[in-house]
């Protein structure tokens, strides 16, 4: 077996959301989740079928994110993952839909950070062992940067 890491490109202004499911229709299904909850959402999505064809699935509703979601797919090439690529809102609106949905197994992230997926191939194929979300914690936060994180939160709407 071999470890390696893939480095995902996520264009600014946009989060990524990466995860697990099992069946064909994941992408359909995950199309219907994103444009239900908000319609002014810009996305794509990409499934990496695990038998079959073994075909990269993909739909969405913005043509740039979906090249980049399929670019990030390719370079993965872990069956039955997906990669959702969204600007005009946060992957919170839309987590517990994902999660909901019966085919998707496990969510690795949803993140705008710099994303690593760690991945490890065999003579059979590849899969994601888990992610790198960002960086590593600095130091603890003071009282600035308390008042400063729940003013942020307020200003894009999240809290009263």
């Amino acid at each position: 077996m071999e470890l390696k890491t893939v480095d995902m490109e996520i264009p600014e202004e946009c989060n990524i959301i990466i995860g697990q499911s099992h069946f064909i229709k994941t992408v359909e299904d995950l199309y219907e989740i994103m444009v239900e909850i908000s319609p002014q959402v810009k996305f794509g999505i990409a499934f990496c079928e695990a038998s079959g064809q073994c075909l990269i699935r993909v739909a969405g509703n913005d043509r740039n994110l979906e090249q980049i979601v399929t670019k990030n797919s390719q370079l993965l090439g872990a069956g039955h993952s997906f990669v959702i690529l969204l600007s005009n809102a946060f992957p919170i609106n839309f987590l517990n839909a994902i999660k909901q949905c019966s085919e998707v197994c496990n969510i690795y992230c949803a993140t705008a950070n710099p994303v690593q997926v760690v991945i490890a191939e065999t003579e059979q194929g590849r899969g994601i062992l888990g992610v790198i979300d960002g960086f590593s914690p600095q130091g603890v936060e003071s009282t600035d940067d308390v008042t400063v994180r729940k003013g942020f939160l307020r200003q894009i709407g999240y809290k009263l």
